[in-house]
């Protein structure tokens, strides 16, 4: 009998690893089981869960894909979840836990790698895109908006109670709230009331364990990490509280575009000088493209200088004049509105427009694109610019962009450890480079891509250095990546962490190290955690 069983034991032993095999080789049906056990209600479970087996699967998943590049990716969800109450979250971080599924958390689906909706190992998808309600309460200038709103949603639901408050955002009305906020988040407002994440005084976050906590509960460091830090890194953020800001009843706006032939290289180059000095009510962003030039056959470089002023353009044409009067700026430049109406303005929406238009989800375009970021010290002399127009020429690119975003005011007088985001004073604007293409192949692909990388690299001398620095909602996976089938050094983790982080970054793994000690918040860019080397 003995002698039977040890000659069965290698035969049990090889039965008990393909047992175990069959179980990790089916994590979909394990986690749904475990979903189910977590989901009192059927009929909800059936409306938030959506597998490829469901018609719903396909359209979810390309519904919030803003970047055609990753359109046709096969790396795609074992489980969609679009939760409609805490609880839907909570289980889906348990039984992702429990059968070593990665997530990834989708609010508005703009990050820029697709790092809310791709992972290279199995993987769910957290899509709070049901998850959107806003609250506002004019009277303590406060608002409660759902990490699934999106930038429009609120703005809309602002401008329902108020015509003169306001909230310090981006210009894309199609953005989540949900990222925006966790990486900082700027807009036309940044040099008067800093960044979105310096405007949110509480949240409710679901940690590791499960657990919903305010910024009572999750203590100050964690507050600190989640505004600013970047998403997915230390829980799913569900709603945030934001401080309202109060604005004139009329704002004004312009928007002046001016051509190699019209001196716009001259204009850019002295715009570097005036743009963080002026008066905190006044912004003027830079977007600069190549057009087509009024030679038949022939381009040229256009920036366009894009302004919002918090008053009317009575008080600002004198500061234009004094400040930067080679623009030429004139009345008939300029458009007086309400803040709201600044809000159609810079997302491109006719001025008849109706306001629901906020609401609508879906943008106009979607491009295939590439972006990278820096932050200028200094301004660029005028030959820099000149070698950026010749790049700008090169025939087989389709549609580069560079965005100038100034920075003083506000910017300058917070500190850059009051948050995670440390690109404060010493700032003069922040430069996007981008390319977009709408050819499908690979090639063009890898055309456009290499372009964007060379001028990178021609970028260097200009911008910062020692760390070269970049802004983590512009999300650039060529500054590194963490090893998630592994151990993430801190050395290699330092090396795109310091980038858009600078010294905040060593508090950002101290945190993460406290409060997901086992590293379950990951992907390819989040905080890491000592614990899990």
């Amino acid at each position: 009998m003995t002698c039977l069983k040890a000659s069965m034991l290698p035969f049990l032993l090889c039965l008990l690893i393909s047992f175990s095999w069959v179980i990790s080789a089916h994590p979909r049906e394990d986690f749904l089981k475990c979903l189910s056990l977590h989901f009192e209600d059927p009929a909800a479970m059936s409306n938030a869960i959506h597998t490829p087996y469901n018609s719903s699967y396909s359209s979810i998943l390309q519904f919030s894909i803003r970047n055609l590049r990753f359109n046709s990716s096969e790396l795609k969800p074992l489980v969609i979840v679009t939760p409609t109450n805490a609880s839907h979250i909570q289980a889906a971080i348990l039984c992702s836990q429990r059968h070593n599924l990665q997530i990834r958390i989708r609010s508005g689906g703009h990050d820029f790698e697709g790092l809310s909706y791709m992972a290279a190992l199995p993987f769910v998808i957290i899509d709070l895109i049901s998850l959107r309600a806003v609250n506002v309460d004019a009277t303590s200038r406060t608002a409660w908006v759902q990490a699934g709103a999106t930038l429009g949603e609120l703005y809309y639901s602002i401008s329902e109670k108020s015509r003169t408050l306001a909230f310090p955002a981006g210009s894309c009305p199609t953005i989540g709230v949900g990222g925006h906020f966790s990486g900082g988040g700027h807009g036309t407002m940044v040099r008067k009331f800093g960044l979105a994440s310096d405007n949110v005084i509480d949240a409710h976050l679901i940690d590791s364990k499960g657990r919903i906590l305010d910024r009572a509960s999750m203590g100050e460091d964690l507050f600190w990490a989640i505004r600013g830090g970047g998403g997915q890194s230390f829980g799913v953020v569900v709603a945030w509280k934001i401080s309202l800001v109060e604005v004139p009843s009329t704002v004004t706006m312009f928007s002046v575009s001016r051509t190699l032939e019209q001196n716009a290289t001259k204009l850019l180059h002295r715009w570097q000088y005036v743009a963080n000095t002026l008066p905190e009510d006044l912004v003027i962003d830079v977007q600069v493209t190549r057009v087509n030039s009024s030679q038949e056959g022939n381009t040229t470089i256009q920036a366009t200088f894009f302004s919002l002023f918090l008053g009317e353009v009575d008080q600002l044409l004198p500061v234009m004049q004094e400040s930067f009067p080679e623009l030429g700026l004139v009345k008939d430049d300029c458009f007086e509105m309400s803040w709201i109406e600044s809000v159609f303005y810079t997302g491109g929406f006719t001025s008849n427009a109706s306001l629901d238009v906020l609401l609508n989800r879906t943008p106009r375009s979607i491009p295939r694109f590439k972006a990278k970021s820096d932050y200028v010290k200094e301004p660029m002399p005028e030959i820099a610019f000149e070698g950026i127009w010749e790049r700008f020429f090169e025939e087989d690119i389709e549609a580069p962009t560079l965005i100038l975003i100034p920075y003083g005011g506000k910017m300058d007088e917070i500190s850059e450890s009051s948050t995670p985001f440390p690109h404060r004073a010493g700032n003069l604007y922040v430069l996007v480079s981008s390319v977009s293409w709408r050819e499908e192949s690979k090639e063009a692909s890898r055309r456009h891509m290499a372009w964007i990388r060379r001028l990178y690299s021609y970028l260097t001398k200009y911008v910062s250095k020692n760390p070269r620095e970049a802004y983590v909602n512009y999300r650039d996976l060529d500054l590194g990546i963490n090893n998630l089938t592994g151990t993430t050094s801190y050395k290699q983790a330092s090396i795109w962490g310091r980038k858009y982080f600078k010294n905040n970054f060593d508090r950002l793994v101290r945190v993460k190290t406290e409060v997901d000690p086992t590293n379950f918040f990951r992907n390819e860019q989040s905080i890491p955690s000592l614990s899990s080397w």
